[in-house]
C-alpha cells in the first residue's frame, strides 16, 4: 500500500431531500442509499466506502435533520448529531434551488461546536442559473467559517470529482479500513429492506411514507435453480395504510414487488423470487422495543 495513503470518515449532513443519497450513490457507482422525493427517506447511518489508489473515503449518510415529532424522529436527529463528533470531515449539503431555511439554521447552530473541518456543498446547481450561485455562497460565508465551499450536481456528476480531490487533501494519513472492492459495511439484508422501502415511498400517498418499515423475514438460496428467495414484511401503523399499499386486487403490492425485485437482482447479481406481505403494528414509531426490532439501534 502507498505510504502516503489517506483515509477518513466523512459525515454527510443536511436538510431532508437535499440529495445526500444521490451524491453517495453517484460516487459509489451503485445504489446503496434509497432516493425519494419524500423527506426523511434515510433513517439509518449508511456507510458507503469509496476507495481510490491513494485514499479511502468512508461516507456516513445521516438522516436528514428536522424537528422531531415522535421517538423515531428523535432517534434520527440524535443519530445525525452524534455522528458529527466521530468523523474526520463534515459535509454540510444544501439545495441551491431551495434557498436558506429554518432547517439550515438549525443545522448551522449544531455545527458551531464541531471542531472538524466543515465543507459547504451546494448541490443541484444544474437547477439554478450560474448568476444565482455567488450571492448564495456569500450568504453562507457569513453564517459559518467553512473550510471549503464547493458547488456540485450530484445527479449529473458536475464537479463531484473536484470535491473528492479537495476532500482527499483534508483526510489524515491512515490505513485502508475496508477491502477496495467493498462499498458498504451494511449487510445485504439491510440494503434489500431499503430498496423495498424506496418503492413503497415512490408509489404511496402522503399518509403512508413515514409510518412504514420493512423487515426481511428470510433469505434462502437454492443452489440448483440459482434462485434467491426473499421474504419481507412491510410494517404500517393503520389498517387503512395496509389497504393503500396492497391496492385494488393487490395491484399496488405487485408493482412494488416487481420494481424492488429488479433492484435486488442488480444488487445480488442473481435471479430473485420476492415474496411481500403487509402487517399492521399500531404506533410502532413510538415504541422502543419495536424500533429496536426494526433495526433502529439507540446506542449508535
Amino acid at each position: 500500500m502507498n505510504d502516503n495513503f489517506r483515509s477518513g470518515f466523512i459525515a454527510i449532513i443536511g436538510r431532508p431531500n437535499v440529495g445526500k443519497s444521490t451524491f453517495m450513490n453517484h460516487v459509489l457507482g451503485q445504489k446503496i442509499a434509497i432516493m425519494s422525493d419524500k423527506p426523511q427517506t434515510t433513517r439509518n447511518k449508511i456507510q458507503g466506502v469509496f476507495t481510490k489508489e491513494n485514499a479511502q473515503f468512508v461516507f456516513i449518510d445521516t438522516p436528514g435533520i428536522h424537528k422531531p415529532k415522535h421517538k423515531l424522529g428523535d432517534f434520527m436527529v440524535q443519530s445525525s448529531i452524534n455522528t458529527l463528533n466521530e468523523v474526520d470531515l463534515v459535509m454540510f449539503m444544501v439545495n441551491a434551488k431551495e434557498g436558506f431555511g429554518k432547517g439550515d439554521q438549525f443545522i448551522i447552530d449544531k455545527l458551531q461546536n464541531v471542531k472538524q473541518p466543515i465543507f459547504l456543498v451546494i448541490n443541484k446547481i444544474d437547477e439554478v442559473h450560474p448568476d444565482e450561485l455567488l450571492p448564495l455562497i456569500s450568504f453562507y460565508k457569513e453564517k459559518l467559517n467553512f473550510k471549503e465551499i464547493v458547488p456540485i450536481s450530484a445527479l449529473n456528476g458536475n464537479n463531484v470529482n473536484h470535491l473528492l480531490e479537495v476532500m482527499e487533501s483534508y483526510l489524515p494519513e491512515g490505513p485502508q479500513f475496508y477491502p477496495e472492492d467493498q462499498i458498504t459495511d451494511h449487510p445485504e439484508r439491510f440494503i434489500i429492506s431499503e430498496l423495498i422501502r424506496e418503492k413503497v415511498l415512490h408509489h404511496t400517498r402522503e399518509e403512508v411514507p413515514h409510518s412504514i418499515a420493512v423487515v426481511i423475514e428470510g433469505i434462502q438460496s437454492d443452489e440448483e435453480s440459482k434462485l434467491i428467495d426473499v421474504q419481507a414484511a412491510i410494517i404500517v401503523e393503520r389498517p387503512s395504510q395496509k389497504g393503500i399499499i396492497i391496492g385494488k386486487q393487490g395491484k399496488m403490492l405487485r408493482q412494488i414487488g416487481t420494481e424492488a425485485r429488479k433492484d435486488i437482482e442488480n444488487l445480488l447479481g442473481s435471479k430473485v423470487y420476492l415474496e411481500l406481505w403487509v402487517k399492521v403494528e399500531k404506533d410502532w414509531r413510538n415504541r422502543m422495543h419495536q424500533l429496536r426490532d426494526f433495526g433502529y439501534n439507540e446506542d449508535e
